[in-house]
């Protein structure tokens, strides 16, 4: 699959499946300081969509503590703050896209590593919440990583993930359903319960989002 549909004409159109997460990160460092705006042009909805799923379900605003992955420029955060969270960080890959999000004082905390099967540098059951908008597209976050997911969050919290529809079978690492079977799995072992999905239109305007929440049970 070549590129982001609807940023096509921009740097984010040279991404594409199976492309080395290096060159990845390198095309969000580039188009760091633009991202917000294309954003804005193309009535992206989808930060919005995943702080309002979120919000359903985690309880006191003013004390629970969220970690966005895939946080980019920070886009969900603004959209978590406007609905009365607090306490917000920030994992991602792009250090340029995270120096924005800092210069706009959308995070409390900003962390630039690559989420997979590596154990990150945070201590098991840190936040009561991550959220994960556009994170799982081509060339970026794949199943692997739901365990570590899973483990930064307390047993009681909530993994929200929003991501385009067509993506669950579009991109290489999630085709023949291996996304959903890898979060029906950990729900079989007892990691987690899925208290939501849902199919959600206005992602971008013609695209429709899909929005899971989970329970961590462990």
């Amino acid at each position: 699959m070549a590129g982001l549909p609807l940023f096509e004409k921009t740097d984010l159109g040279q991404l594409r499946d199976g492309m080395a997460k290096d060159e990845m990160v390198a095309i969000y460092d580039s188009f760091s300081e633009q991202y917000d705006e294309e954003c804005a042009n193309r009535d992206y909805a989808g930060p919005r969509m995943c702080a309002e799923a979120l919000a359903k379900w985690l309880g006191d605003r003013k004390t629970s503590s969220i970690l966005d992955v895939a946080a980019g420029t920070g886009l969900c955060a603004v959209e978590l703050r406007k609905l009365g969270f607090t306490s917000i960080d920030a994992l991602d890959p792009s250090q340029r896209s995270l120096d924005y999000a800092r210069s706009k004082n959308r995070y409390d905390k900003y962390i630039c590593d690559f989420i997979g099967t590596n154990r990150l540098d945070i201590d098991d059951d840190s936040y009561d919440a991550v959220t994960v908008c556009g994170g799982f597209i081509m060339a970026a976050m794949e199943p692997d990583c739901l365990p570590e997911i899973i483990r930064l969050v307390r047993p009681g919290g909530y993994v929200c993930i929003t991501t385009r529809d067509m993506y669950l079978t579009t991109v290489k690492a999630f085709s023949g359903g291996r996304l959903e079977a890898a979060m029906t799995e950990l729900q079989s072992k007892g990691f987690w319960e899925q208290v939501s999905r849902e199919l959600v239109p206005g992602y971008h305007p013609g695209i429709d989002a899909v929005i899971f929440v989970y329970r961590v049970l462990r």
